[in-house]
């Protein structure tokens, strides 16, 4: 990893506030899908954020991206204020800003060929004559692991894998610093996924990129990630390097869901599944938001919420009045 003295981006107290209709017999509500969050990201870093469906990881990536707008917050990027930047300035940062969708076939438009869709950001940017954008086309296949002959057939025409390798050039037709990887291959069969993520690691490497990479894969995770930060309910629960995380996780959210996932040993599979359910995000439990599914919960886990706190060296943190008391 090739840190650099500042973080490459800074996102201080994210929130994103969704308002709720009211049916007939209830109230509009507030939704609080990412609440108070913060974290960083170093320049040759890659960022795994983990956590169940609907706990706001995909929302992060959107908001940091300023595909949404944030509700409160600061999202820094290389010294600039994303969320101070006009359409026309946001636009010309976009070359530096990426992101790769879980689902290929729908981030493709069906009616434009390979080379149409791969070229169509330099053409919106005005990047080079056709003859450079030709040139540029065939280093972007060649790049992701496909022939020049693709660029004239259509997203219908290819597997779930080369499809993704298509989205990845299209990301990449800019030059991007920055990668947001939204599942970027929990849709694809496991040999597949395997290439894909050796790919995007092979990328980094070759092109200097930073990826945030947003998966609810704790193997995944594992396998891509220099930091890992988990999210429950719309916060951040623990956030340290890889190691930490998974050899001796600190808040038993994570400890959960490393016992839930699963894990294969001598062809068997083992896996402890989380209780209870998932709370509403539009009425989170008071204090720790965890501490219903929570089997160290305290009375002053329903009263109070506990802050992210540093542990040990500083660099791995925990949302938890109990932290490091559980081990995985």
């Amino acid at each position: 990893m090739n840190a650099a003295s500042t973080p490459l981006l800074r996102v201080e107290a994210l929130e994103k506030r969704f308002e709720t209709r009211g049916g007939l017999f209830s109230e509009a509500r507030s939704v609080r899908a990412v609440d108070d969050v913060s974290f960083t990201v170093n320049a040759g870093e890659t960022l795994g954020l983990v956590g169940e469906s609907g706990c706001g990881k995909t929302t992060v990536g959107r908001l940091v991206l300023r595909l949404i707008e944030p509700s409160a917050g600061k999202v820094e990027f290389d010294g600039v204020d994303l969320r101070a930047l006009d359409a026309a300035q946001m636009r010309a940062m976009r070359r530096d800003l990426q992101i790769i969708f879980q689902d290929p076939l729908g981030a493709l438009n069906p009616r434009m060929s390979v080379g149409e869709l791969i070229m169509e950001p330099l053409v919106i940017h005005g990047v080079g004559d056709a003859v450079e954008q030709q040139r540029r086309l065939a280093e972007l296949l060649s790049l992701v692991g496909l022939a020049s002959y693709h660029a004239g057939r259509f997203p219908h025409e290819f597997s779930g894998g080369q499809r993704q390798r298509i989205c990845i050039a299209r990301a990449l037709a800019l030059n991007p610093r920055f990668i947001v990887c939204d599942e970027a291959a929990s849709a694809l069969d496991v040999s597949i996924q395997a290439q894909i993520l050796n790919l995007l690691q092979d990328l980094k490497k070759e092109l200097g990129l930073t990826y945030l990479f947003i998966s609810h894969d704790l193997g995944v995770i594992r396998h891509i990630s220099d930091r890992v930060m988990v999210m429950y309910l719309g916060k951040v629960v623990e956030t340290g390097s890889k190691k930490a995380i998974f050899d001796a996780p600190a808040h038993p959210y994570t400890v959960a869901l490393l016992r839930s996932a699963p894990s294969r040993n001598r062809g068997k599979t083992r896996y402890s599944a989380i209780k209870g359910d998932l709370p509403s995000p539009s009425n989170p439990p008071s204090g720790c938001r965890f501490h219903t599914r929570c089997p160290m919960a305290q009375e002053i886990c329903r009263k109070e919420q506990p802050p992210l706190a540093a542990m040990n060296d500083g660099t791995h943190l925990a949302a938890c009045h109990f932290a490091g008391t559980m081990g995985a």
